[in-house]
Parts: C-alpha cells; sequence; structure tokens
C-alpha cells in the first residue's frame, strides 16, 4: 500500500509545480457571466454545426470557423445578449472555403479566423498535416469564401523542414496586431527541436507567437512563450497542454488561452486558463533556426482566469474544449465582453458540447 500511495502522491507534487495557480488581475480582471450551449445536432444547409475552434466578431456579426478538414467552412451568426447573459445563438450563414487552382493541394485544418471589415475578407489559420508533409498555413479568404493568398511562413515551420512541427501542433492562434498593421500568429505545440511537449513535471515547453505584416505576407518578427505543464495526471496515458487562442490588446500584451486535457477523465478531462502575456521585454527570435541551446528572453506570463472556480456553473460541470476568443459587444453596464467557444470535436472522444461562455473583460492598465 506504501508504494501505491508513493506513486499517486509523486505525480501530484510533480503537477504542481508545473502549471501556474495563482491568479494574478492587477491590470486585468475578468468575471464569468453566463454560459450557452447549443445543441449539437444543429445543422445549417446540411453540415453540422461543430469543431468550432475560432470565433470573432465584427459590426455586430460573429464568425466561427469549422476545423473538419473534409470540409472546411465559416459561419456567421448572432448572439443575443442582455441581462449579462445569453439570449439566443442562430447561425445564420455558411461560406464553405473554396480552394483556387493556387491552393489546391493545400490542407485546411483551420484553427482560428479574424475578419477584416475594411478588406471586407476574413484570415485563417491552418495547422495542415504534418504527418502527411502537408504544410500549415495563414491564408486570406474573401466573403464568399475563395481563397486569396497565403503568408510567407518561415522555413522552421514547415512540414518537412529540418526543425520537424509536431502534427497537430502548428498554427492555432490568431489576432489582428494592436497597430492594425499585422497579425500575430501562434503555434499549440513548441517544433520537436525547440523542445519538448509541457509535461507534468517543468519542461522548457517553449512555443513561437510571430507577426506577419497584413500588407505583404511576410515574418516582422516573433517572441518566444512558456507553456504551463500539464494540469492532470492522465489515466490512459494520454495528456497535452497547448495555446488555443492569443488576442493583443495593447502593444505587446495578449490574452492568451491555454487547453490542457488529460485522458481518462470522460468529459472532464480539460483545464482551462486564460494568461496575460507581456512580450515588451522578450527577444526577437525571428532568425533563430532552434531554440534548443540559443539565448533569448521569453514573453513575462501571468495567470488571469481559470475555469475550475466556474465549473459549477457549467453544464454538467463540463469546462469543455475552449478554442475560439474574441472581445464581442459592451455589456450593458459598458464593460467589455468577452467571448469563447469550444471544439466539441463532433463528440468523437466523449460527451462534448458547443459551449459559448460570456465573460466581462476590464483593463485596468494599458
Amino acid at each position: 500500500m506504501r508504494k501505491i500511495i508513493t506513486l499517486v502522491i509523486i505525480p501530484f507534487l510533480l503537477s504542481s509545480c508545473a502549471v501556474t495557480r495563482k491568479v494574478d488581475n492587477d491590470t486585468v480582471e475578468i468575471q464569468f457571466l453566463d454560459e450557452y450551449v447549443l445543441p449539437s445536432n444543429t445543422k445549417l444547409e446540411s453540415t453540422l454545426v461543430g469543431g468550432l475552434s475560432g470565433i470573432d466578431y465584427r459590426n455586430g456579426k460573429y464568425f466561427l470557423v469549422s476545423d473538419q478538414a473534409s470540409n472546411p467552412r465559416i459561419y456567421m451568426a448572432s448572439i443575443g445578449i442582455s441581462n449579462n447573459a445569453i439570449d439566443t445563438i442562430s447561425i445564420d450563414q455558411l461560406i464553405t472555403i473554396k480552394k483556387t487552382p493556387k491552393f489546391s493541394e493545400d490542407y485546411f485544418d483551420l484553427e482560428s479566423v479574424r475578419f477584416d471589415p475594411l478588406r471586407d475578407e476574413f484570415l485563417v489559420s491552418s495547422e495542415g498535416k504534418i504527418d502527411a508533409g502537408r504544410d500549415p498555413g495563414i491564408y486570406t479568404v474573401s466573403n464568399l469564401g475563395e481563397v486569396k493568398s497565403a503568408f510567407r511562413i518561415p522555413g522552421y515551420f514547415q512540414a518537412k523542414g529540418v526543425q520537424k512541427p509536431r502534427d497537430n501542433g502548428v498554427f492555432e492562434g490568431l489576432s489582428e496586431s494592436f497597430d492594425n498593421r499585422g497579425y500575430w500568429v501562434a503555434t499549440e505545440l513548441p517544433l520537436e527541436k525547440d523542445g519538448p511537449k509541457p509535461k507534468l513535471f517543468p519542461s522548457r515547453a517553449h512555443i513561437r507567437i510571430t507577426k506577419y505584416d497584413k500588407n505583404t505576407g511576410d515574418a516582422m518578427k516573433q517572441f518566444v512563450y512558456k507553456l504551463d505543464g500539464i494540469s492532470k495526471f492522465p489515466i490512459n496515458y494520454f495528456a497535452v497542454n497547448g495555446l488555443t487562442e492569443i488576442l493583443e490588446f495593447a502593444p505587446d500584451r495578449f490574452l492568451v488561452l491555454e487547453r490542457s486535457y488529460s485522458a481518462g477523465y470522460g468529459s472532464h478531462g480539460n483545464t482551462v486558463k486564460i494568461f496575460e502575456a507581456d512580450a515588451s521585454k522578450a527577444s526577437n527570435t525571428l532568425q533563430l533556426e532552434k531554440l534548443a541551446g540559443e539565448k533569448y528572453k521569453i514573453a513575462e506570463k501571468k495567470l488571469l482566469f481559470n475555469f475550475n472556480s466556474v465549473k459549477k456553473e457549467l453544464t454538467k460541470n463540463i469546462i469543455d474544449n475552449l478554442e475560439g476568443l474574441c472581445l464581442g459587444p459592451l455589456l450593458e453596464n459598458g464593460k467589455q465582453s468577452l467571448i469563447l467557444v469550444s471544439d466539441n470535436n463532433f463528440n468523437s472522444y466523449a460527451e462534448q458540447i458547443n459551449q459559448f461562455i460570456l465573460m466581462q473583460i476590464e483593463f485596468k492598465q494599458q
């Protein structure tokens, strides 16, 4: 019995050293308001609404991207908010991604979406299919869904590059830059030669967040962000933690969404947190082919919100696979809303839901 107890305690102690637990809201304060679950059988034009891995809000409309690679698509939606609660969600329009000949061989596993009202076009990020040699990508898409152009990604992100991106771990987070000159794109996991994936124990799990010029599509600069470790000891031998979304709210200051998943807990395997990252003093690592063995300064981070604190207020206490994040409309009290959405994986692994979260966010210092 003593041996069994020791085995259980050691992973707990190790995991406690690998994750951030103290909430620090001196500069940004986030408050949970409401949850809305869109029925899993919701359909539009014969497509099942699910796999919602990104969300954006512009001019009163919401845009949702589905990560179903066999049928990549964007939905336009309406979300009714009153009295600090979500009244209704309606899926109004389907925009199917149409590959032009130039991009006929590209693999569109879409993970994030931002809409540019001035250009009347979308920017989407794709993880590609690394194990099949298909590159990740960052694409401009017309309001009708036609792929127009692609940003030029550094060689170390390419599927067949020597740095070897991790399958299902490349371009995940996407944010328009605060100066409106470009977009920030974040990897979900470290490149294989940059460092290890997050562990139960502290590890050097460093990911790259890169700024691209909106006009030229060229990479401009980059900083490194360290992921938290795995939050729960996995029962069925699989666990992962990765960045799922970013949002630059002030120069070099970001909201960062991290999602940790540990197998064996059914619908309760996720731990989701929102961090603030300050990259103002971080090194520019754009020209570094590999991070291992190099000296650089990473972005500072602090925990703003842990969804474990509100799980009793959620449907069946489920913190789902939250992957999308955007600033929504102002609330009735004049405060800024924050909207999150979950990727239900089309219920491939366990009972999962199309979960929308409404929060209030206050930026105290900018």
